[in-house]
């Protein structure tokens, strides 16, 4: 019965002690240490600019730049947090509000999450963004501190919901009499701030910080200091740990993808019931990660760009291959078939582009002799069924 199933792993997973993990936590990317290898620079700088606020002064405003992975959020919140929690000694008022901007996705979910850390209860629905916002002025001016607001990912809700509410934001502390406020944004993106509107561009990236990518080394650092608390004695080697370290140094160095790696690696092993990790787990690990990243990926497209991966997904499973004019002829009829107007040849063009550049497909520029050049457009076998299974339309 599907009952006993399910005590069946209760017993096993819940009730034994865990053999491999000690405290899993330690190894999500959210968790933040109380120590940072490899970013005392980072840390050193950030803190030089902020510090000033324990005296009452409003500090520069902060863009953090860096590829996903190089310890951005956990630098800026770490150095947030060790200043919020001085300040009270200090006799200086301070506290800090971090969002992470892709999955708070709203203006109004922002600037109430924002609100919220000052202790504002705001509805989830049912006022204006203004009255939001007028809220949060007089909160601030009633608290008379310093707020830090730390914007993770900021790129992604500029693109998505433009740049009005940073506008406000860099501006607040004209608003107010008796608080200031600091904004550090954080992105991926090093053109980011050349689509901003030049009003807010000048103001958000008074101060710049650029984190470097993790090598091999400073990666088996990071992982060795998170395993010793988050595996049981003798449930992973060094080698394995290593091994963990160059997978994601080959991919820009990304401490992100290398804990996940070694989670991963550890939750295969538990469920085996294995008594260490090896290194075959974390080669399972990897693929698990990767076709995780991609259903993601593709589940998440907007709709023209999943009918056009639809239409290749027939095209490769009809022919093995398409070419960029039979991909257009494909979404085009697909696109009247659902009911919405096709978009032009050169715009299918630029989607097939940016779903190489994801990693969901292979074009190759090939020539054509006299017909000119095209792209042959190709999927692995392996993801045709993950990524039909993501863009149900």
């Amino acid at each position: 019965m599907n009952s006993d199933i399910i005590e069946e792993i209760i017993s096993s997973r819940l009730r034994k002690k865990s053999r491999i993990f000690k405290n899993k936590e330690i190894l999500h990317p959210d968790y933040v240490p109380e120590t940072l290898p490899h970013r005392e620079n980072e840390i050193r700088r950030l803190a030089e600019i902020l510090v000033v606020a324990l005296k009452g002064e409003r500090p520069s405003n902060v863009l953090i730049y860096g590829l996903t992975g190089t310890g951005k959020t956990a630098v800026a919140k770490y150095v947030a947090k060790k200043l919020a929690e001085k300040a009270p000694s200090l006799n200086a008022r301070l506290l800090y509000a971090y969002v992470n901007t892709r999955k708070v996705d709203t203006t109004y979910r922002v600037i109430a999450s924002i609100a919220s850390s000052l202790g504002l209860r705001i509805p989830s629905t049912g006022i204006a963004i203004s009255e939001v916002y007028r809220r949060y002025i007089k909160a601030l001016d009633n608290w008379g501190g310093l707020h830090i607001v730390i914007l993770d990912e900021i790129d992604y809700y500029v693109r998505r919901e433009g740049d009005d509410l940073l506008y406000k934001l860099v501006r607040i502390n004209e608003e107010l009499t008796k608080a200031r406020v600091a904004i550090i944004g954080i992105t991926n993106d090093i053109n980011f701030v050349e689509n901003l509107d030049p009003r807010v561009r000048s103001s958000l990236g008074e101060e710049e910080i650029v984190f470097p990518p993790y090598d091999a080394e400073q990666l088996f650092d990071i992982l060795m200091q998170r395993a010793e608390k988050a595996f049981q004695p003798g449930a992973v080697s060094s080698k394995v740990i290593s091994y963990c370290a160059g997978l994601a140094a080959r991919e820009h160095g990304d401490a992100r993808r290398a804990l996940d790696l070694l989670r991963v690696a550890g939750e295969i092993a538990e469920r085996e019931g294995a008594e260490e990790v090896t290194i075959e787990h974390v080669k399972r690990a990897s693929i698990e990660l990767e076709e995780g990243r991609i259903y993601r990926a593709a589940s998440t497209l907007p709709l023209h760009p999943k009918l056009v991966l639809k239409a290749i997904i027939e095209l490769v499973k009809e022919k093995g291959t398409g070419t960029t004019g039979e991909v257009y002829n494909r979404y085009f009829k697909l696109s009247l078939e659902y009911g919405y107007e096709p978009l032009t040849q050169r715009r299918i063009s630029e989607i097939i582009t940016q779903l190489d550049m994801m990693g969901l497909i292979n074009a190759v520029v090939v020539s054509r002799g006299r017909y000119g050049k095209t792209k042959l457009i190709k999927i692995r076998k392996e993801l045709i069924d993950l990524l039909e299974g993501a863009i149900k339309i």
